[in-house]
């Protein structure tokens, strides 16, 4: 068996230790070299040609952005971010994937066993998973690291309590009882991006379980928050899903979709991982076959293993509509292939399509709701 080959480029000697031991100790994967700085990494990976990087994402010398910036232009290959937990390094990780890689890890407390224990497995499962990944170049480059700049709301009519309304389209509400649910793992914030970005203000409420650890879909929220039309937070347990409004199962909980008279309202709870995951698409999927029904529109994209392959199908015999993300576009095709082999996806279409075939279904079906109270 051909040993997946890994370079590690952190500035800490501890932490280049610990994962070039932790590698090392797999019989699939070899460290072929490490490197203190981008500059050393630089000469190393053109020497020793891995077939993955972990990356930590605040680098001396290079900014860890600017360099993974030119790794992905000039010779574009599978990279895992080792981030901090904090939320400087939750927004520089985040810019990272924007810029193409693959995932990231979260660096624990150095010493702390469980800790340890955790970052060996989430390194080792991420960097096989990186080392079949599509690599895809980031779609625009990103100024300095930044993001697109926000799109301001026009000033528009108040909506009810709690509803921070930006601008609806001259047609109406597309539907106020409808709910799309997205479920996404490796490679998904930046296809969630695009298929939230797509949407327009009047879009239903968006239900989103994208597998991400505590301390990281705070920044992400806000992030996408200030690039969509909807608006974008963390889901809050209790509240009320509103159309033009998207919310985000928070890292290490799950997110799933009760009724509450003629309303949905979220639900976030702690809970056993489902699938190995917390949060969990099956989670909030079955909800939306339970409690959506023909109400709901399904939407699988990029990621690892079967996560919410058997509820997607339950939303299609519960009566919803369902998309998957095509193997071309994702960065891994496993979860959306899973869905498809289960007969859950009513069409398979490249992540740019998803988002406007959304908008023409509700269109096609517009006031044609079940309200099932």
């Amino acid at each position: 068996m051909t040993k997946t080959r890994v370079v590690v480029v952190d500035d800490s000697a501890l932490v280049r230790s610990l994962l070039s031991e932790i590698i090392n100790r797999q019989t699939d994967m070899t460290c072929v070299g490490v490197a203190s700085d981008p500059y050393a990494a630089r000469e190393l990976i053109r020497n020793v040609d891995p077939d993955v990087i972990t990356l930590d994402v605040e680098m001396p010398k290079m900014d860890g952005l600017d360099f993974l910036a030119r790794l992905m232009r000039l010779r574009p290959m599978p990279v895992v971010m080792v981030s901090t937990l904090t939320e400087r390094g939750a927004e520089v990780t985040l810019k990272a994937l924007e810029l193409g890689a693959v995932d990231f890890v979260a660096k624990p407390k150095i010493g702390v066993a469980d800790g340890m224990r955790q970052l060996a497995a989430d390194i080792t499962d991420k960097i096989r998973v990186a080392a079949r990944a599509t690599v895809h170049r980031a779609a625009t480059p990103l100024a300095g690291g930044a993001g697109a700049p926000r799109q301001e709301p026009q000033p528009a009519a108040p909506g009810g309590p709690g509803e921070s309304a930006r601008p609806v389209a001259a047609i109406g509400r597309l539907s106020t009882e409808k709910i799309i649910f997205i479920g996404a793992s490796t490679g998904g914030t930046e296809a969630t991006k695009e298929v939230l970005m797509s949407l327009p203000p009047d879009a239903p409420a968006v239900a989103i379980t994208q597998h991400m650890p505590p301390g990281f879909t705070t920044s992400y929220a806000k992030r996408l928050d200030g690039l969509c039309r909807i608006r974008v937070a963390e889901a809050r347990d209790g509240e009320r899903l509103l159309p033009g409004h998207a919310y985000i199962a928070p890292g290490g909980l799950h997110l799933s979709v009760e009724r509450s008279g003629a309303n949905y309202i979220a639900r976030v709870r702690d809970g056993e991982p489902v699938n190995r995951h917390r949060p969990s698409v099956e989670v909030l999927f079955g909800s939306a076959a339970r409690v959506v029904g023909p109400n709901a529109l399904g939407v699988m994209l990029t990621g690892m293993g079967a996560d919410g392959a058997r509820a997607m199908r339950e939303m299609r015999d519960a009566g919803s509509f369902n998309i998957a993300q095509d193997e071309a576009s994702c960065v891994v095709f496993g979860m959306p292939r899973e869905a498809i082999a289960h007969g859950a996806a009513h069409e398979v279409l490249p992540l740019k399509q998803i988002g406007p075939r959304l908008i023409d279904h509700l269109r096609s079906t517009a006031g044609v709701s079940t309200n099932r109270v």
